[in-house]
C-alpha cells in the first residue's frame, strides 16, 4: 500500500494527470508502468526545465539591468515577446480585461 502512495506521490509530482496514473497499475492493482510514457514524461520535464532556466536567467537580468525602467532593458522585452508568444490565450484575456 505505501507503495502505490509513493508511486501516486512520485507520478503527480512528474507531473502525470491522475488518469495518466491510474493506468500505471494492472487489474490487479500492482504497478504496470509503461516505460514509454516514462521516457515522454522526462522529455517533456527537460523542455520545461530549458525554458523555466531561461526565464529565470532573464528575470534575474532584470533585476539587475541598469535601464532605467524594466520597459527599456531590450533582455525584458524580449521575455515579455516570448511569453506573450507562448500564451496567446492569456494575452487576448488581458486585453479584453
Amino acid at each position: 500500500m505505501l507503495e502505490r502512495l509513493a508511486l501516486i506521490a512520485l507520478g503527480r509530482e512528474a507531473g502525470f494527470s491522475l488518469d495518466e496514473i491510474g493506468a500505471m497499475f494492472g487489474a490487479d492493482g500492482r504497478p504496470a508502468i509503461d516505460r514509454a510514457k516514462l521516457d515522454e514524461k522526462a522529455d517533456a520535464l527537460d523542455r520545461t526545465i530549458h525554458r523555466l532556466g531561461a526565464v529565470r536567467d532573464a528575470l534575474r537580468h532584470a533585476a539587475a539591468c541598469p535601464a532605467p525602467s524594466h520597459l527599456e532593458c531590450p533582455s525584458f522585452r524580449k521575455l515579455l515577446r516570448i511569453v506573450a508568444h507562448r500564451h496567446p490565450a492569456r494575452r487576448a484575456k488581458s486585453e479584453r480585461a
